[in-house]
């Protein structure tokens, strides 16, 4: 366990994990009947089935605030804490509006952008956490992976539909 892990309080931990998964249960309500949705488009090869996507972002959006905990507990100057925290929330905020764009608008090239966006801030937050904590920015390798597949999905099906 890193230092950093070891100084990051439970109730830190969780709030920092509930604020996460806030995030997305919060984006999934606003971006209304994704399920049906999800079922009328078109979908490319090697889409999962839609009950994948909960499992998947309940799991990374607690990863995300296990990350931030450790950032926000590390010994690191202020500034470069608050600057990687300040990345994590921006990319917390674009993570929230792809659904909505995505689902509610079926804005769907609308939401190629947004992706796109939102794979940038994850490099740049995770390449942030890792002049930080090297642990804090592998925990967000899942999170990388599976949002380079999201985009893929998200083109695919904008080219398709």
């Amino acid at each position: 366990m890193t230092n950093a892990m070891k100084k990051c309080k439970i109730s830190d931990l969780l709030i920092y994990i509930l604020t996460a998964e806030l995030v997305g249960v919060l984006s999934s309500l606003f971006a209304g009947n994704f399920g049906d949705t999800y079922l009328m488009l078109e979908k490319p090869p090697l889409s999962p089935p839609g009950i994948v996507f909960p499992i998947v972002w309940s799991i990374l959006y607690a990863l995300m605030g296990i990350s931030a905990c450790i950032i926000a507990a590390s010994d690191a100057g202020k500034n470069d804490i608050q600057s990687a925290l300040r990345i994590y929330c921006i990319q917390l905020l674009v993570n929230f509006s792809w659904s909505i764009v995505y689902f509610r608008f079926m804005a769907l090239w609308t939401a190629v952008i947004v992706i796109i966006a939102l794979l940038a801030l994850i490099i740049l937050m995770t390449v942030k956490f890792y002049r930080i904590n090297r642990a804090a920015a592998f925990i967000n390798i899942p999170y990388l992976l599976w949002v380079v597949f999201a985009s893929y999905l998200n083109i695919a099906t904008a080219i398709i539909n």
